[in-house]
């Protein structure tokens, strides 16, 4: 019988824990070890908590490595002491080259995104924002580049005009960790393809986001504002300043033609009890879904029982 191919699994959110449990499920293989982030302060209390990956580990009483510096010897000395063949990363940082080439059949990575396209920290939101009907997951070798490795497998999904980044998110960690499988599969059997990126003048990026991207700008067509709410939505969420200065966050909205004279840009409207809009370049954008600074997130009808619209 062959020996199982001994693997290091790196990786922290939620959206990693798929793939941790697809591994697990492999005969072929024995995850020897979880790498995640340190312990972190959340919520109002601030207390320390365990990242999702690091739950899923100690709950198959997995050893968890969280170094704070990749380059420490300390680490390095442990990971190498775990002896893996393969490691296989899942939004996780990026790795120095000690790290993601010590093992003998090297590092893979499983990215949200149909690479080359949409290089970097958030390729879900991206493909939202930028109005792609399409997406996907990636597995490719680790290279010193960030996303530029050779490309190993690639499964596509259609995004439905009511896709949003959690919707798409929840398909793509499930379709990641089946192609992560696959790729693991292919790369113990001697099968895995390796075939290097295209380099093509298209190319999005998708760099991490930044809190003042989630900014609207009304001088934009409607269409577009609604597809940079469905990436962003439910985190980290668009938003706009009403009249009055406050904050509004938009979870959902939709185009809506001008009826009559166009409104020029930023001009907001409601009647008070049905629909708050605001206009766009071309359109209205008619939000749906908000939250109002210190309310709770509700369909915009229910936040009209209590609010007026500021002259």
């Amino acid at each position: 019988m062959n020996t199982p191919l001994r693997l290091v699994f790196m990786g922290t959110p939620d959206f990693a824990v798929p793939t941790l449990e697809s591994l697990l499920a492999w005969p072929g293989g024995q995850v020897v070890a979880v790498v995640t982030a340190p312990d972190r302060p959340a919520g109002r209390g601030r207390q320390l908590q365990a990242s999702a990956v690091k739950q899923a580990a100690e709950a198959h009483g997995l050893p968890v490595l969280q170094p704070t510096n990749l380059k420490s010897p300390e680490f390095q000395a442990e990971l190498k002491s775990y002896a893996a063949d393969l490691q296989v990363v899942v939004a996780f940082r990026m790795l120095p080259e000690a790290v993601w080439n010590m093992p003998r059949l090297g590092s893979i990575n499983i990215h949200g995104s149909l690479l080359p396209q949409y290089r970097g920290a958030a390729p879900i939101n991206w493909a939202l924002m930028h109005g792609d009907t399409e997406t996907g997951v990636t597995s490719f070798f680790l290279r010193h580049e960030i996303d530029t490795g050779d490309l190993i497998f690639q499964d596509k999904i259609a995004i439905a005009p009511e896709d949003d980044f959690g919707s798409v998110y929840d398909k793509l960690k499930l379709v990641g960790a089946a192609l992560a499988r696959r790729s693991v599969e292919a790369i113990a059997a001697g099968t895995a393809p390796s075939t290097p990126q295209e380099q093509r003048a298209d190319l999005r990026p998708a760099p991490k986001l930044q809190k003042e991207t989630g900014r609207l700008d009304f001088a934009r067509p409607a269409a577009e504002l609604v597809n940079w709410v469905r990436g962003l939505s439910p985190i980290p969420t668009a938003f706009a300043a009403l009249p009055d200065g406050r904050i509004i966050k938009i979870f959902r909205a939709a185009a809506l033609p001008f009826e009559g004279e166009a409104a020029s840009a930023g001009t907001w409207a409601s009647d008070g009890k049905k629909y708050l809009r605001v206009a766009a370049a071309d359109a209205w954008l008619d939000l749906l879904d908000v939250q109002l600074e210190g309310k709770k997130r509700m369909p915009v009808q229910e936040l009209l029982r209590g609010f007026r619209l500021p002259a």
